[in-house]
């Protein structure tokens, strides 16, 4: 455990003068910490080889040993000392296993609930012109400011991905045809098929944090790690350097296979995985044909990819920090994964804009029939109502480093165990993210 010795100073006076201060000091004792103190005694003098020394020449240290009590992992002050490790703003305690999800839900004032045509549309047009202005700035950039416009362009676009994700929820307008109409449509500059998405999302929610279920991001199992050289570092690559762009393979893997999707499912799926083709197969000749295969890159590929990293980003710091936990069916709670489970994130403000809030997540996973221009008024009830029970955090470098160097393979104890914990001769991506990613919090 760790020795303090208290800061203090003492100073002895003769023919050399030499000043000793304290510092910090850790070292293995037992049974306990201890505090070790300065004491200066007074001396009335004290006589060697001849010479007297005055007592204001000389003070005497002795060392007090006082037992200090360790920090109980339930304590608010373990949580604050977690939270500054892993870059979080709060760590919340945890909810009493009394507590349901209902009892959550109806502390929320009923009119986060309510549908707004009027906003609805307002999202829908904020998106829609700030993705002309994104395709405006990519046309008249220089080379050397691209990439500002394809970071605008693609945060603009996932915009509409939020608009769609609202349809697919029925939280965007009272007229559901209306909303797959738009949902389908919001969906296809992203290649993204709304059907099995939608379908795909939902059990998303109904599982949150269920370590086999859930159809989001969730730990690697230790049989999966062990069981390939290939795929190791496959997966190595993919939960690291790679991980704010891993949605491109979670995409690619569960939304164009009909065999995962439920007979009854199928034929809606069919309907948007050919919408998709066809926007495809017209809007991408298209665009090459005026603007040549560069201008495929410029204008679709590269805020398509702007897009991916904050859909990455965002659901991964949505559900993945060293604290919280993945449970089993039989051990899964409603309540505690939807409130205690679910981040939320603040962003720069213009990003919030653009992406219509829906990094104000916790809300969203209390009640997904929240529509996104109301979770800000419900993130505030829940502060009053549950706030001592939140995970908050604003985006910031050490949290992101925390989740992609340490975040990786199951582990019931801790939660999770990282790459290089296991297999450290294949983490050298782990070793180098750990090198090179900034620590600022």
């Amino acid at each position: 455990m760790a020795c303090r010795l208290a800061d203090s100073a003492f100073l002895l006076k003769g023919p050399h003068q030499t000043s000793i201060r304290s510092r910090r000091i850790a070292t293995q004792c037992s049974p306990g910490l201890y505090d070790l103190k300065w004491e200066n005694p007074l001396q009335k003098g004290i006589k060697h080889k001849g010479h007297s020394f005055s007592p204001k020449k000389i003070h005497i240290v002795r060392a007090v040993a006082v037992p200090v009590a360790p920090i109980s992992e339930d304590s608010a002050e373990y949580r604050k000392q977690l939270a500054d490790s892993y870059g979080f703003r709060q760590i919340g305690e945890p909810l009493p296993e009394n507590v349901t999800l209902k009892d959550v839900i109806d502390s929320l004032p009923r009119k986060v609930f309510e549908i707004d045509d009027g906003k609805a549309w307002t999202s829908v047009l904020i998106s829609v012109t700030s993705y002309s202005l994104g395709l405006f700035m990519i046309s008249k950039a220089p080379w050397y400011l691209l990439p500002l416009a394809w970071a605008w362009t693609g945060t603009a676009v996932t915009g509409f991905f939020v608009i769609g994700h609202d349809c697919a929820h029925k939280s965007f307008a009272k007229n559901k045809l209306v909303e797959d109409i738009v949902g389908t449509l919001a969906f296809l500059p992203l290649i993204y098929p709304y059907e099995p998405w939608r379908f795909k999302h939902d059990r998303h929610h109904a599982k949150t944090n269920m370590l086999s279920e859930d159809t989001a991001w969730h730990p690697v199992l230790k049989e999966e790690f062990d069981s390939s050289p290939l795929l190791r570092k496959a997966i190595i690559y993919g939960y690291g350097p790679i991980r704010p762009w891993m949605s491109i393979g979670h995409w690619l893997i569960w939304h164009f296979d009909l065999s995962k999707f439920r007979p009854n499912e199928v034929k809606r799926v069919k309907i948007s995985l050919a919408c998709v083709f066809a926007f495809m197969g017209i809007g991408w000749p298209l665009i090459i044909y005026k603007a040549g295969i560069l201008g495929w890159i410029k204008f679709w590929l590269m805020p398509w990819l702007g897009y991916h990293f904050w859909m990455s980003t965002f659901t991964m710091v949505h559900h993945t920090a060293p604290h919280i936990p993945f449970k089993s069916s039989n051990e899964w709670n409603a309540a505690q994964a939807q409130l205690n489970g679910t981040v939320h994130c603040d962003y720069p403000k213009w990003i919030e804009i653009l992406c219509h809030h829906i990094n104000v997540h916790i809300p969203h996973h209390i009640s997904p029939r929240i529509p996104s221009y109301n979770l800000q008024v419900a993130h505030k009830s829940i502060q009053e109502n549950w706030g001592k029970y939140l995970n908050e955090a604003t985006w910031n470098w050490r949290l992101m480093k925390t989740i992609m160097t340490m975040c990786h393979v199951y582990d019931e104890e801790h939660n999770y165990a990282a790459f290089d914990q296991l297999a450290p001769e294949d983490s050298k991506p782990i070793t180098f993210l750990k090198k090179v990613m900034p620590d600022y919090a």
